[in-house]
């Protein structure tokens, strides 16, 4: 199954996502399409002109809908629309002045998001969560009708999605199964990034044991029945955590990640990293520098990944995200977990079954296929068989709690 839709592989893979996401009021697949027919291959700043204008037209169809009473039509423009401001946020890097842009475009799509919350039937809760130096901001979402504890299901975001994609991947389908669903940001995410300059950490388990406490707090959640669920580099983020945490029912890893810095060596390849583990340090940062001068779009995306770490230096950028690594605390693992293994993965091949094969404690091993349409890093187009996999799977086990 051949279909691309750029040249520019991460603008393509964003174009799949957006299309996949249709399937939770995400986006509309004639302006996805429309939008990216208007950019040329390679062209970063039309990318970010090109999404940051459809983004700001769906947004004032949304106030007008608003405006004139009629809340379901701006709720969906505005999800749209934060998802089309996140769209455009991918090449701010590439932008000749990308600090500007960023602190112009992300308020932008975070208040679309925001006004999509309080369009929910019920309207989201904000709520703050006590952490180290400072709360994590979030949004717990409820599904109409329902009272009680609840089910609830933490969303952890990966490297650098937007909340609207947590969103339609994880947070829509699970409200619409009857769980509470919490999204939030944690260091080295979006807003603790772009506002707040607070970088990634690999001992997740310090992250993720302040939101469970703040779960366990409220009446409307259910104890016994609180999963964890992670997309993207949140194949890492989950199990790590539940190494320590072991108050949740079930966890989901969609991708398995053993070692994050895999996706890094698959591009710079074994040449680099020899010379990286030689210890050169000058010698590599002055390898990679004159690559990334050499090749602007390449230095696009370096910076829009290692903006998470805040290292500079390139030699210490890899030592640190070498950090991010699930094997030593494997065998702690004692949580019930799920791991997708979408045919295709390209940025941890191979690290779904690896991780499956580590873990001593329950486990499932899901199996996406080009074939059905569900293949590439978290199944950007089949979004319909991830949720009836996985949703399937953690209902059953909370089933038997």
């Amino acid at each position: 199954m051949a279909y691309r839709f750029s040249k520019n592989d991460q603008f393509d893979y964003e174009i799949l996502l957006a299309l996949g996401s249709a399937w939770r009021q995400g986006a509309d697949v004639g302006e996805v399409l429309s939008a990216a027919s208007a950019v040329g291959d390679g062209d970063e700043e039309g990318w970010f002109r090109v999404w940051t204008d459809l983004a700001r037209r769906v947004r004032a169809q949304g106030e007008r809908s608003a405006a004139a009473g009629h809340p379901v039509s701006a709720r969906h423009a505005y999800l749209r629309a934060a998802g089309y401001f996140a769209m455009a946020l991918v090449a701010v890097d590439a932008l000749a002045d990308p600090e500007t842009h960023l602190r112009a475009v992300f308020p932008e799509h975070r208040d679309c998001f925001d006004r999509f919350a309080r369009a929910l039937d019920p309207p989201a809760e904000q709520v703050s969560i006590p952490y180290e130096g400072g709360p994590l901001p979030g949004y717990l979402v409820s599904p109409p009708g329902r009272s009680g504890p609840l089910p609830t299901l933490i969303a952890n975001n990966g490297s650098d999605g937007p909340i609207s994609s947590v969103w339609t991947l994880l947070g829509a389908p699970a409200v619409a199964r009857g769980y509470r669903t919490l999204l939030f940001d944690g260091p080295g995410q979006q807003s603790m990034l772009f506002e707040r300059g607070v970088p990634f950490r690999p001992d997740w388990e310090n992250v993720i044991t302040p939101v469970v406490d703040h779960l366990l707090a409220r009446p409307d959640v259910d104890p016994r029945r609180l999963v964890l669920c992670g997309i993207s580099q949140g194949g890492y983020w989950v199990p790590r955590a539940i190494a320590f945490e072991h108050r949740l029912a079930a966890a989901v890893a969609d991708p398995g990640v053993v070692s994050v810095v895999e996706s890094w060596w698959a591009n710079l390849g074994p040449d680099l990293r020899a010379l990286w583990e030689s210890g050169d340090r000058v010698g590599f940062d002055q390898v990679v520098t004159g690559a990334l001068q050499e090749d602007p779009a390449l230095a696009s995306t370096w910076r829009w990944r290692a903006k998470p770490y805040a290292i500079d230096s390139p030699f210490d950028l890899l030592t640190e995200v070498s950090r991010y690594d699930v094997t030593p605390v494997a065998d702690r693992i004692t949580t019930p977990l799920l791991i997708t293994d979408p045919e295709g993965e390209h940025f941890w091949p191979g690290a779904s079954r690896r991780l499956y094969d580590a873990l001593p404690g329950p486990k499932r091993l899901v199996r996406f296929t080009e074939a059905e349409g569900a293949h590439l890093h978290c199944e950007p187009t089949g979004r319909a068989l991830f949720e009836q996999r996985v949703f399937d799977w953690l209902d059953s086990r909370l089933d038997q709690v």
